[in-house]
């Protein structure tokens, strides 16, 4: 007997014929990013190898033309012959039944109590008014493909019903439905399904599986489809392969999809059903490609657990998304390439977008050689959204939205990079965000807190580079953050930075380097410099790092530099554009109390390292010196400055709370 055993967060469930839990329990919202852990499992049966079954007897069929041989008949088998057309009717075990030959009005039925094995030896069969291959036996079919062996099925644009009985593909079954051997086998569906199952679908390694057209899905199942490996092409109007009532787990295998509604979806369509639905991927090279709109590359209604592999998935539809997941989406390993091409559209008082990667639950990718690409060009495209937390952990994320807003009466919608509703955090990772499309295209947001701990992140945004609505933390890293028409880094709440070096650039007045309205922004450590039209100023009562906040002008290329009073550069630094009123903000923790800095601009730089115009250990030299400050109090202010969300402040004055 098979078994499915779903080990959901915290409490393991196992239930035989289907992954269950109950829909109410999703989606799950982990407000912990180090408990989005997710252990979906599908047991592997040893009975599915045919290499542990035994068969006893051989029932040949070989077809020839509008005619059929059958020969070998044991007791206990039974056939029956309307022309090319066979059924066979058995009650006996061990049996072997080997096609072999071409008709083009034939096809294979079968009625059994028991499991067996389906040869298909170089068969080429077209049946004009039902499926080609029809078992209608619940118990597990071994379908073997011998090496070196072509084998072509074809059904009808429509089928002749026969009674109750249920055949909805070119190739189906009621039963179980193990394809394994070397050989190939081709499929064209011409009424709905290319393979069916009504149980489970499972290919094992070295198959060759090319469903060249089906009107609907290209392979169907009840309860799950495994695929070990093997090379499967597959075309299809509907989904490419579709669990209805179960799961789908990958191992391997070069496949290939192309399909006008969904990619691989694992659903829900039984509303009586209790169950959970999940995608595994532990390997394999997929190539994805939708078009239909609302098209899915991957879709749960479930968990998505991605494991390792070569993914490379292309949805261009409207308010298409390359992974859809109906609660968590953890990624531990492979490489993943999404493009997404489809624009937002107006659905049920709402817009619908686009998206790389979209799940209800939480979001967690992790592990070195992990990487993620999206690139998005549809109107108001999202990169990665998710409504719970957001996780991005030792790995390489790279994001691209070029999107315009898109507006229906008084709603709209833009385009984000990355966009969780819960807590983001990222911790030694590599992350590039570009979105480029227009008003409210943010590169990196959080609805809750947002955490930076340490990697490489760059954002290059039109509107805010980084934003969270309750609070922003960088304890690490390196950031680079520019906006071509708001603010660097944006919180809504507070913004504390303890290390790392951060450099935000936001656009002229009255946008900011660093921007939290008039809330704390306590430093402690790291290397910050912020230019803007205005800032944000550090809270002096929270602060235990030095910060200089300097009114000046400037243009693109320009360099700014500080010497301490022994002639040490401790900053040297170009700008990365021109301002009329520049509110430039420095903290650092070569920055010492009560000691008279000297600031130089012009000049040039050479040697050393630079990361977006900072360098390091570097000498500078032809510049004239502007003016001095010393450092008297936590925060230093000299010239003309505009500090708190555009509130202009003296020389020596200070902002904050």
């Amino acid at each position: 007997m098979k078994k499915y055993v779903y080990l959901a967060l915290f409490i393991a469930i196992d239930i035989a014929w289907a992954c269950s839990k109950s829909d109410t329990d999703l989606p799950d919202l982990v407000d912990d990013p180090e408990e989005i852990t997710i252990n979906d499992v599908l047991e592997s049966d040893p009975e599915d190898f045919v290499e542990n079954a035994t068969f006893t007897s051989t029932v040949t069929i070989k077809y020839s033309g509008n005619n059929a041989t059958v020969s070998s008949l044991p007791t206990g088998v039974s056939v029956s012959c309307n022309g090319a057309d066979v059924t066979i009717t058995s009650s006996i075990d061990q049996v072997e039944y080997i096609l072999s030959g071409t008709s083009p009005d034939g096809m294979f039925k079968l009625y059994s109590d028991k499991k067996f094995k389906l040869t298909l030896n170089t068969v080429n069969l077209t049946n004009p008014d039902g499926p080609a291959i029809n078992i209608q036996s619940g118990k597990r079919a071994y379908v073997v493909l011998p090496d070196n062996t072509t084998n072509t099925l074809t059904d009808g644009t429509s089928y002749t019903s026969s009674g109750s009985e249920d055949m909805k593909a070119c190739f189906f079954s009621e039963g179980q439905l193990v394809f394994s051997g070397t050989g190939s086998l081709n499929i064209t569906a011409n009424y709905k399904h290319g393979i069916c199952s009504d149980d489970y679908v499972r290919i094992r390694a070295g198959v060759t599986l090319s469903i060249q057209q089906a009107v609907k899905d290209g392979i169907h199942a009840n309860d799950y489809v495994l695929i070990d490996g093997g090379t499967l092409h597959i075309n299809a109007s509907g989904d490419g392969i579709e669990c209805e009532k179960g799961c789908i787990e990958i191992n391997g295998g070069e496949i290939t999809i192309n399909s006008t509604d969904d990619g691989i979806v694992a659903s829900c369509e039984d509303n009586d059903y209790t169950i959970s639905p999940f995608i595994k991927i532990n390997g394999g090279n997929l190539t994805i490609t939708t078009s239909g709109q609302k098209g899915m590359a991957i879709k749960s209604e479930s968990n998505t657990t991605i494991n390792g592999g070569d993914l490379r998935l292309a949805v261009s539809g409207e308010a298409s998304k390359g992974i859809k997941s109906g609660g968590h989406v953890v990624i531990t390993g492979g490489t993943l390439d999404i493009t997404t091409t489809g624009n937002a559209f107006y659905e049920s008082n709402d817009i619908s977008s686009a998206a790389g990667i979209k799940c209800d639950g939480s979001f967690k990718i992790t592990n070195p050689g992990t990487t993620l690409t999206v690139t998005s060009s549809g109107s108001a495209g999202k990169g990665i959204n998710c409504d719970g937390t957001l996780t991005i952990e030792n790995c390489t994320v790279n994001v691209t939205t070029t999107g315009k807003p898109y507006i229906y009466g008084r709603l709209d919608a833009s385009a984000k990079g990355i966009k969780s509703d819960g807590n983001l955090t990222i911790k030694g990772s590599n992350v590039t965000v570009k979105t480029t499309g227009g008003e409210n295209s943010e590169g990196i947001e959080s609805k809750a807190t947002l955490t930076i701990e340490s990697g490489t992140i760059e954002v290059i945004a039109y509107d805010d580079c980084i934003n969270a609505a309750n609070a922003i933390v960088i304890n690490g890293g390196m950031i680079y953050c520019y906006s071509s028409n708001n603010d660097g880094i944006d919180s809504n709440g507070t913004l504390t930075i303890t290390g790392g070096t951060v450099i935000a650039s936001g656009t002229t007045m009255p946008e900011e380097g660093f921007d939290c309205d008039q809330n704390t922004f306590t430093i402690t450590g790291g290397i910050i410099i912020g230019t803007g039209g205005s800032t944000s100023t550090p809270t002096t009562k929270t602060c235990t790092q030095h910060s200089l906040v300097y009114g000046t002008s400037g243009t693109e290329g320009q360099i700014i530099n500080i010497q301490s009073p022994d002639g040490t550069s401790i900053l040297t630094y170009q700008l990365p554009r021109s301002y009329t009123q520049l509110t430039f903000l420095f903290s650092s923790p070569s920055l010492a109390a009560n000691t008279t800095y000297t600031v130089s601009t012009g000049g040039s730089v050479a040697g050393g390292t630079e990361f977006h115009g900072l360098h390091t250990n570097a000498t500078y030299t032809g510049g004239s010196s502007v003016t001095t400050f010393t450092t008297n109090s936590m925060v230093t202010s000299v010239g003309s400055t505009s500090g708190g969300g555009g509130r202009p402040n003296g020389p020596g004055s200070f902002g904050g709370d």
